[in-house]
């Protein structure tokens, strides 16, 4: 008498045979000298670029959520330290990056650098500037360093990010 276990493996190799008949037979079944008809270019591009251009969407928002305006907007809380807060923006940044990472599939290889690129700085910004601060500091001693940095900068990584999306974005729709 046969065991549970041997069963088990008759009972896959049946599944596995049947698999196969099917698939030969459905190969078999086949009209032969006609190739299946390949997806034109232009269904192809319907389909994938509305996709595109929401994936070019979605990072420019991710770029301006997570400018240091923006970004300390909604983060702020007057009872946190500075460095409560610094691990409160660097988190944001993080979960917004990781709600948005799947965009890359959809945006050139430029625009997906441009966003990795903009999230380090600006993460490395914020560690840079709370280093020089006291461990005691409040947040918004913090959020005015943070502003000033930016401000003196003039042009913002996030500006730089924007423009490289928008410019990227228009080329998909042309």
């Amino acid at each position: 008498m046969p065991s549970s276990r041997d069963l088990l493996y008759i009972l896959l190799a049946i599944g596995a045979i049947y698999m196969v008949y099917i698939t030969v037979r459905d190969l078999l079944r086949k009209p032969k000298g006609v190739p299946p008809a390949p997806a034109t270019p232009s269904s192809a591009n319907n389909t994938v670029l509305p996709l595109q251009l929401q994936a070019y969407e979605r990072l420019a928002l991710f770029t301006e959520r997570i400018r240091p305006q923006s970004l300390i907007g909604r983060v702020y809380q007057p009872v946190l330290s500075a460095v409560d807060m610094q691990i409160a923006l660097i988190q944001t940044i993080r979960n917004e990056f990781d709600h948005n990472v799947t965009q890359q599939i959809y945006v050139s290889a430029a625009a997906w650098d441009a966003v990795k690129t903009l999230k380090e700085q600006t993460i490395s910004i914020i560690n840079q500037v709370a280093s020089h601060l006291p461990a005691d500091a409040p947040a918004k001693e913090l959020n005015r360093q943070l502003l000033e940095v930016f401000l003196q900068a003039g042009e913002s990584p996030a500006d730089l990010t924007a423009q490289i999306i928008n410019l990227e974005a228009k080329k998909v729709m042309h």
